[in-house]
């Protein structure tokens, strides 16, 4: 029996490196055309989150540098965003493998899809309140009366954890996929994603030291968001599968990181080809944003695992503010020793 200190250590040494075999299919596959040889190749779909953008810069480098054709995978990403649903693509069966926040799974694991999170790949929260300095408003205390925007959905499970935790009632705004109500001066405080809306914020000429910042992380709320999930019953019937998937995922982010200008190159041709308007500054700063994120800064975190803590800290906050009446065990919901954990 492997133990899961030796599952840690070898998930770490897959993250910490590009596989030999990848480099190997990569300079194959520019010495020789395709082949038969890729009807052997097993197929699977995926659906991001959202649309292409550097959010997934890993999953879309991975699909066009051959990564996951090196791990024996003939992907196809799904689009994702407004009209498509990761976690109902999972549940129908249009998608095998899917990113959701963890919030989402576990309420659908809850509500009986036999959800399984195989990768953790942001361990951590970087959603942000952000108001302005002249406001007054300084802690998550002040915010107690003011106009704050938030998204709808699960997206405004962690404010309502922050909120019950510091007992402030905040009028409560519909926030679109914009920030332009907050720069109108239509609400107090915004939402905002470190990797994405802050940086839209900045780039609309306010000054950094005009804010004020409410990191939830930093508050206790650490909610981890991006993890990638399949269903149980996938991973029963294909577990070889799914540890590819996994290891592939993990590669491509590592290639992305260790060669950002190709990864934005990649990033930016996926969002034109999705007739989506691309902005190459901003996604450099969302790619760096997930460097930050995805690569541990404390040694002691490994990439792409859930933490038991994390795991229960949101499952309790979730079920304090009644979005939930239980919640699944926690080696139920990782799957045990699936996907190389």
């Amino acid at each position: 029996m492997i133990s899961e200190k030796q599952k840690d250590h070898k998930r770490g040494q897959r993250f910490a490196r590009i596989g030999a075999m990848v480099l190997l299919f990569l300079a194959c596959a520019a010495a020789f055309p395709a082949s038969g040889a890729e009807s052997a190749l097993k197929k699977a779909s995926f659906m991001p989150l959202w649309t292409p953008q550097a959010q997934f810069a890993g999953y879309y480098t991975a699909l066009d540098k051959g990564i996951y054709a090196a791990h024996g995978i003939d992907l196809t990403i799904l689009m994702g965003g407004p009209g498509h649903s990761p976690a109902q693509a999972l549940e129908s069966g249009e998608a095998d493998f899917a990113v959701l926040w963890l919030t989402t799974a576990i309420q659908q694991r809850v509500a009986g899809v036999r959800l399984v999170n195989v990768a953790q790949v942001i361990q951590k929260s970087s959603m942000m309140l952000i108001s302005r300095k002249s406001s007054g408003i300084r802690t998550p205390a002040d915010m107690n009366g003011k106009k704050v925007g938030l998204w709808g959905g699960d997206l405004a499970i962690p404010p309502h954890a922050l909120f019950a935790q510091y007992g402030v009632t905040v009028r409560e705004v519909p926030q679109s996929g914009t920030v332009n109500l907050f720069l109108r001066g239509g609400i107090d405080v915004t939402s905002a994603m470190w990797y994405n809306e802050y940086h839209t914020i900045l780039n609309a000429g306010i000054d950094p030291e005009q804010l004020s910042v409410v990191s939830l992380d930093k508050c206790g709320m650490n909610f981890p968001e991006d993890g990638i999930y399949t269903l149980e019953s996938s991973i029963l019937k294909d577990p070889a599968l799914t540890d590819a998937f996994v290891n592939a995922s993990l590669d491509g982010w590592q290639y992305a990181f260790a060669h950002p200008d190709e990864a934005l190159d990649i990033v930016l041709k996926y969002m034109r080809e999705a007739k989506i308007p691309a902005n190459r500054m901003h996604q450099k700063w969302m790619l760096d944003r997930m460097r930050d994120l995805i690569i541990p800064g404390n040694p002691q975190v490994l990439p792409g695992r859930l933490r038991g803590q994390d795991f229960a800290t949101v499952a309790s906050a979730m079920r304090k503010d009644g979005v939930i009446r239980s919640y699944p065990d926690y080696t139920t919901f990782t799957g045990g020793a699936n996907a190389g954990k």
